[in-house]
């Protein structure tokens, strides 16, 4: 039996947008697993599999359930060791937890001030209601005023990733010739804005842009098969 990835959506069931789903859905097609997707809300995952978890990515394989997309990662990685290795080894598991913690702390917070009103036009009514009093209160301003200057935040984004152009300057992925789980891990926070918001992130010719393209198309294209938002 295939296995089921549970997502996060927005009114459009064709169009999964977590960065941390993105994380999972690549790893599980990085070991060639088969699997199935049922897609949720914001509002509908407390529902989820009896209330298992609060947060997706889930994971359901047989009788197992696993939350958190690097805690499935570790799962997939355990449970199929023959398959495809998302870390190289335990030091590419440190390293992509430091890669993880990068990401959640620099690059989040700076495009969910691009793209969190985005995020909410997307969504349905229920999730657009429970979305903008979650948000507004951890903001501390409304949603509008959280993106006003969005466009002039774009260039300290940019600036910001410089050890990632960097790197991506000297190798094809963050794991060398070929992806590995830290690439997965950065390409779910750019596929976040580019799924959800039509505002131009990445510049042509820009390493990083190079190597998110890479990333689009790898396992049959796997991340490009969802379009950009217009």
């Amino acid at each position: 039996m295939a296995m089921t990835l549970y997502e996060l959506v927005g009114s459009d069931a064709a169009r999964p947008f977590s960065p941390h789903c993105w994380k999972a859905r690549l790893a599980l097609k990085h070991k060639g697993l088969d699997f199935q997707t049922v897609t949720a809300g914001f509002t509908e995952i407390p529902g989820l599999e009896g209330g298992f978890s609060k947060i997706v990515p889930i994971l359901k394989d047989g009788e197992t359930l696993v939350a958190d997309s690097f805690a499935i990662a570790e799962y997939l990685e355990a449970t199929y060791p023959d398959r495809p290795s998302l870390f190289g080894g335990e030091g590419g598991r440190a390293l992509s937890r430091f890669v993880e913690s990068w990401s959640q702390r620099t690059i989040h917070p700076q495009i969910a001030r691009l793209v969190v009103l985005d995020i909410h036009a997307g969504l349905g009514e229920r999730d657009q209601s429970y979305f903008r009093e979650s948000r507004e209160k951890a903001f501390g301003t409304t949603l509008e005023a959280f993106v006003a200057d969005r466009e002039a935040r774009v260039e300290p984004l940019l600036k910001s990733i410089e050890p990632l152009r960097a790197i991506l300057a000297r190798q094809a992925f963050l794991g060398g010739e070929s992806p590995l789980f830290a690439d997965y891990i950065v390409f779910g926070a750019f596929q976040w804005a580019r799924v959800t918001s039509p505002l131009p992130i990445l510049p042509a010719g820009d390493e990083v842009a190079a190597w998110f393209e890479r990333c689009l198309a790898l396992h049959d294209g796997e991340g490009g098969k969802v379009p950009a938002a217009a």
